[in-house]
């Protein structure tokens, strides 16, 4: 009953094994390393031949779009035919859809976030809009709110200016007031002065 266990960590091979595994880990490392410079060089290759057809995708979409903005422009004259075939349908939806693909969900996104608000910050927001979108309607937001502070300030300086006139006049009569008791009522005769 000899069973045969691995060869513990301490001993060692025969020197022909050892040569045997060596060789062959050695081989196979060079494998591996070829195969991996292969599939390396392909992976940049292909790499290069996604760029290259994306970048040749762009311009034809960039041509498309520039094309049917030319049919655009030539169907805007009068007397050019308004007929339009399947070719053209198809690159007139691709065209407004890739002209900006974002913008059916930013108007959904939008609506919805309207929606969402207040009656009182919708009231804020359609009134920002009017004035914001017209020019007239700016120069009076405009000149009314130069208005509104001038008016604000003017009150809050005449409403200092008559406090401090009339903190003026009391001190000024005060002064007054003691110079006379002073000068009529020196010996301290305050009951003569009511009489």
């Amino acid at each position: 009953m000899n069973k045969s266990h691995p060869p513990s960590p301490g001993t060692s091979f025969p020197e022909g094994q050892v040569d045997s595994l060596l060789s062959i880990i050695s081989s196979q490392r060079e494998r591996f390393r070829a195969r991996n410079q292969e599939l390396e060089g392909e992976n940049r290759m292909m790499q290069h031949t996604v760029h290259a057809l994306q970048s040749e995708l762009d311009n034809l979409r960039a041509d498309n779009i520039k094309l049917y903005e030319k049919i655009k422009f030539l169907q805007s004259y009068p007397g050019r035919g308004g007929s339009r075939d399947d070719t053209e349908q198809r690159y007139s939806s691709q065209y407004e859809e890739r002209l900006d693909p974002f913008s059916s969900f930013s108007r959904k996104e939008r609506q919805r976030k309207y929606l969402s608000l207040s009656p009182w910050d919708k009231a804020t927001l359609s009134m920002g809009r009017l004035i914001l979108s017209n020019k007239t309607a700016r120069t009076v937001a405009f000149f009314y709110t130069l208005f509104l502070h001038c008016l604000v300030f003017l009150v809050l300086y005449k409403t200092a200016w008559s406090e401090s006139v009339g903190r003026d006049c009391a001190a000024y009569c005060a002064k007054k007031y003691a110079d006379h008791v002073h000068k009529f009522h020196e010996n301290g005769d305050a009951g003569d002065m009511w009489q």
